[in-house]
């Protein structure tokens, strides 16, 4: 019998794919539809460039959004509800993490560590959601448009 027991790998996934649906950004992880099914096939080099991008989009909406929240009590917290992070997670996933527990059982706001009370949660979560999704949606616009445009720049130089 091997000793090989190997923790599955983390992935963005939230549970909630509406790729399946044709949605060219996952509502649930914000993941772009092709790296939602490409995902077992990246390395961990092209796993971490796609964390990296989400994780970014966390840190620039949530950051803002909790300014009275003490990390450290963040930390503690989702390490207490057995949340599972990447060891270089940045602080909007942990944010996140903290947020969306508190999402699914609002008794847990005033222990999270966020600085908000029970009835900031759902409302909070709601404007967190228009926006991150906002922020992915036009990063994934961007990045095609940017590609569409190598794409004709490339087929210009083939001409000249």
């Amino acid at each position: 019998m091997s000793k090989d027991r190997r923790i599955a790998t983390l992935t963005p996934c939230a549970g909630r794919c509406s790729t399946v649906f044709g949605d060219h950004v996952c509502l649930g992880c914000r993941r772009f539809n092709h790296e939602v099914i490409q995902w077992n096939t990246y390395t961990l080099e092209q796993q971490h460039i796609v964390w990296k991008r989400l994780d970014s989009q966390l840190d620039q909406i949530l950051v803002p959004m909790l300014p009275h929240a003490n990390l450290q009590h963040v930390e503690g917290f989702i390490v207490s509800k057995r949340t599972r992070l990447l060891p270089d997670a940045s602080i909007g996933r942990k944010l996140y993490h903290a947020l969306k527990i508190c999402e699914k059982h609002r008794q847990f706001a005033e222990e999270s560590g966020l600085g908000i009370q029970q009835a900031q949660v759902k409302p909070l979560w709601d404007e967190f959601e228009r926006r991150v999704l906002a922020l992915a949606k036009a990063s994934y616009e961007f990045a095609w448009m940017r590609a569409d445009g190598i794409h004709h720049s490339l087929l210009q130089m083939a001409d000249d």
